[in-house]
């Protein structure tokens, strides 16, 4: 889905894959040089993505990236657990709930920011998984999300998880800054998730990266890969009403590097149409 994203927006893309193990602080006790790699890997890059995962292996690291992103203003995008841990994160060092928490991780955290939400009964019977295609409505009008699904009251987006944000922590999260811009038709579960003054914080309860496909890439991704270029007000701009988002932000010949200082250049296309192995977004 990157990929896509990148293609369609011609920049070349470089993906650094982070254990979210090694950005933690045991890490840092039992092998600092992992450590150092990590934070030096996350601190460089143009934009993060966080995506699902199952278990509490690294989930401390992704609340940690999350922050960062938070923090510095880089271009984030999280994907189911993803979504979890940037509201966890916000929750514990915004609201101050130091003990904020998924069910999942710590079933008996006093702050409760993620729980279990079964798509059925709750005595556990036969499958308890949300999974397949669920309608998402726009709560906010005036969103960074909205529009990139090109100004749309509702969007079908696949699913595959078991745990959600709390419906009953939303005010206090929204009250401090967080905004629920998409929720289910119940709008007891939360699907999209943005800070508003932010360049580009998003998380979602659903996979984006499902319905991607070569020359049709997600709005998510494609509003990631534009932010992390500096690009996406460019992007929303040339939406349109339609919701068509390929976006030609370069000129069809060269595509333009982009370098974590804002300085471009001129990549090489090579004959096969393939671009030659550069420095470019780093997400």
């Amino acid at each position: 889905a990157l990929l896509h994203a990148s293609v369609d927006l011609r920049k070349k893309l470089v993906i650094d894959w982070i254990p979210a193990c090694d950005l933690e602080d045991a890490t840092e006790k039992e092998n600092p040089d992992a450590y150092k790699a990590a934070w030096k890997l996350l601190k460089g890059a143009d934009g993060i993505l966080v995506p699902g995962g199952f278990g509490n292996r690294g989930v401390q690291g992704k609340i940690l990236a999350a922050k960062y992103a938070r923090e510095h203003r880089i271009p984030y995008l999280g994907i189911c657990l993803g979504m979890q841990v940037a509201v966890i994160e916000f929750a514990r060092s915004v609201l101050n709930l130091r003990d904020a928490n998924s069910t999942e991780f710590d079933p008996n955290t006093k702050n409760p920011c993620v729980i279990f939400m079964p798509e059925g009964s709750k005595t556990h019977m036969g499958g308890t998984m949300r999974l397949g295609s669920r309608r998402t409505y726009f709560q906010v009008k005036d969103c960074k999300s909205a529009k990139l699904y090109g100004n749309r009251t509702f969007i079908d987006e696949r699913h595959r998880h078991r745990y959600e944000v709390n419906p009953d922590m939303i005010a206090r999260l929204e009250n401090a800054g967080l905004s629920f811009t998409g929720k289910d038709e119940t709008s007891q579960r939360m699907e999209i998730v943005e800070l508003p003054n932010h360049p580009y914080f998003i998380g979602v309860q659903f996979h984006p990266e499902y319905k991607s496909r070569p020359g049709k890439p997600s709005p998510l991704f494609l509003g990631l890969i534009a932010a992390a270029c500096g690009q996406l007000d460019t992007l929303i701009q040339g939406s349109g009403s339609q919701g068509n988002l390929s976006a030609k932000l370069g000129n069809g010949i060269a595509m333009e590097k982009v370098y974590p200082k804002g300085t471009t250049k001129p990549a090489k296309v090579l004959s096969d149409g393939l671009y030659s192995y550069c420095n470019g977004v780093q997400v």
